[in-house]
């Protein structure tokens, strides 16, 4: 008798947590994401007022849901400071030509994001559109060909040559970027590059605008853009035509005029100077407290708050009459907001053996940085952290369908979710892969347990139209009943869950003149390190098998020195499939060596 009494008991409590709210219940969460998702927040980019209004709206709905402030914090909010952004800090050039000194500053010259702050002096040489493309790539083209570039200064073109066939086009277009163009200086020995707009070119003449840059670091190289006036003064020596006339010929695309030449008589003394721009973001946090003040187990519910602005970092999709808006992010992730909200509401008052912490993060839209920096802090050890739940973009739910992903970061998931979904009744879409780009990866690649939920794409993503009347309320609220299931469901178990690390399948497909390689690295965006700083390893990749770890830091990769992510990435475009590569890496302030052998995938 007293077991079917206690069966009864946890049915009812499995139908109160399933059960839709009511209508009050329901308008509260349109109210979350009608909140969020306001014009007035401006887009909740992180660093700024619109995202720190929200965080103070988080907040006191935790408070009015009766969670406190996590142990260790003051208050609710956990700011972390990150680059949002650089400015020029006063970069200058003088130029000496034959005896006759020239100087430029301000509107003439602009250093790129990446430079190096430094002062250099040297020989100048023109390499051209500063590309080279190894002959494997079915293309051989080499602006530096013949061309002695140790200890000058380099100046190149903007661009890719104009009058090539698309083809064409789209080999060169790969390797211009301009870190790429600058890094591959830097290799060959020059002390700074120089990027001048053509006189052929669009934007003819005009120095190239400080764009935000994802990488915290320089490029290991002093770079620069100038405009016509500089650029007239460096070419004034030439004849036929100058400039103009060398463009065209370049602009041909004919591998053997697309080598450079010396300026003799020309010296150029280049001074860049980069100021990066911090500012503070701020995560939210709160905690439902167990049962007993002596619970050392925890389950973290998490989603972002964070959002584009006004899609001006590159990463909008906005069609070209909606850019500048305001991108609402009403699904991505007011949604994913209200669905934490929603199941807090749920456990509140109820008594469980574990603690239950709320986050809500800012900076996903950047990198994963506030969640990454909240797994440096401490605040919370990994180990005692029993699962991590995500809620990304649940406000599009149709036919009852929702996905559930990184299902593969535990054995013990798929049990679970089966015995949840016997009460919710919903259509589960169930994909292993925890190698996601959402914050349910900063836990997995920790060593936690994580389970991400989402209801799918749409047309609306990272777009001004995502917008609150476009989200369906009720799939908000049955994504957080089965969640708030899930979670009681763990906080009973006997022991946290077992962490299993996912081998991710080759990508099948393609073949070796149109696969590039592969080697299984995580880069961590967000530590500013001189080398590529590892997040973790793909389980079962190259560089899993070749024993790297979360935490390492590589310095070189072959033949190429490693000072940032594009460097590595510049790295990865001559690496031969399949054969065996040395990779030098710093582990624990020691240095070692590893062989990996990169494979082939899309």
């Amino acid at each position: 008798m007293r077991e079917l009494l206690r069966t009864c008991v946890a049915a009812a409590v499995c139908l109160l947590l399933a059960a839709p709210g009511g209508a009050g219940e329901l308008e509260q969460v349109r109210a979350d994401v009608n909140y969020l998702a306001a014009e007035r927040l401006e887009g909740r980019m992180t660093g700024t007022e619109g995202e720190r209004i929200a965080a103070d709206y988080i907040a006191k709905r935790l408070e009015s849901l009766g969670a406190v402030a996590l142990p260790g914090l003051e208050g609710y909010l956990q700011p972390f400071d990150f680059t949002a952004g650089m400015k020029d800090g006063g970069s200058k050039i003088r130029v000496v030509v034959d005896g006759e000194t020239h100087e430029w500053s301000g509107e003439n010259i602009q250093a790129l994001s990446f430079s190096d702050d430094a002062e250099v002096q040297g020989e100048v040489v023109f390499a051209g559109y500063g590309l080279s493309i190894p002959e494997e790539k079915g293309f051989g083209y080499d602006s530096y060909f013949g061309l002695d570039v140790k200890d000058k200064i380099v100046v190149v073109l903007r661009y890719v040559p104009d009058d090539v066939d698309d083809e064409t086009r789209a080999v060169l277009v790969r390797f211009s970027g301009l870190r790429y163009k600058a890094m591959h200086a830097r290799e060959l020995g020059a002390r700074a590059l120089i990027l001048v707009t053509g006189p052929r070119s669009r934007n003819a003449g005009e120095t190239i605008p400080m764009m935000f840059d994802t990488a915290l670091g320089g490029s290991g190289i002093a770079a620069a853009s100038v405009d016509g006036e500089v650029s007239s003064v460096l070419f004034g020596k030439l004849e036929d035509g100058g400039l103009d006339a060398v463009q065209k010929e370049l602009d041909s695309g004919n591998p053997h005029t697309s080598q450079g030449f010396d300026l003799p008589g020309v010296t150029v003394t280049l001074s860049t100077k980069v100021l990066r721009e911090k500012q503070i973001g701020h995560n939210v946090l709160g905690v439902m407290a167990a049962a007993t003040e002596d619970a050392k187990d925890w389950i973290v519910l998490g989603a972002h708050f964070d959002h584009l602005g006004r899609g001006d970092r590159g990463n909008s999709l906005a069609d070209k009459n909606e850019q500048g808006q305001v991108h609402l992010g009403a699904d991505d992730n007011a949604s994913g907001v209200a669905a934490v909200l929603d199941v807090a509401r749920r456990l509140a008052g109820a008594k469980r053996p574990v603690n239950v912490a709320l986050a809500f993060w800012s900076g996903e839209e950047i990198g994963l940085l506030g969640a990454s920096k909240f797994l440096e802090s401490g605040v919370l050890a990994p180990e005692s952290i029993r699962a991590y739940i995500n809620f990304d973009m649940v406000g599009r739910m149709e036919d009852d369908r929702l996905n559930l992903q990184s299902v593969g970061s535990s054995p013990d998931w798929g049990r679970l979710i089966e015995q949840t979904n016997v009460v919710t009744g919903l259509d589960l879409q169930l994909l292993n892969d925890p190698y996601l780009p959402t914050d349910s990866t900063a836990f997995y690649l920790a060593e936690v347990p994580a389970i991400h939920l989402f209801t799918g794409n749409h047309e609306d993503y990272h777009r001004p139209s995502d917008k609150p009347e476009l989200l369906s309320y009720e799939g908000i609220e049955r994504t957080a009943a089965f969640a708030a299931l899930l979670t009681n469901k763990i906080a009973k178990l006997d022991a946290p869950l077992e962490y299993a690390k996912v081998e991710r399948a080759r990508e099948a497909g393609g073949d070796r003149d149109t696969v590039r390689a592969y080697t299984g690295t995580i880069p961590d965006y967000t530590q500013e390190v001189e080398g590529l700083l590892l997040s973790g390893v793909v389980g079962g990749g190259p560089a899993d098998k070749a024993g790297l770890q979360k935490g390492d830091l590589i310095v070189k990769f072959g033949d190429t020195e490693i000072k940032n992510i594009y460097d590595y990435t510049l790295a990865l475009e001559v690496v031969e499939i399949d054969v065996t590569m040395e990779v030098i890496y710093m582990r624990d302030g020691e240095r070692h060596r590893a062989e990996l052998t990169p494979t082939a995938r899309k």
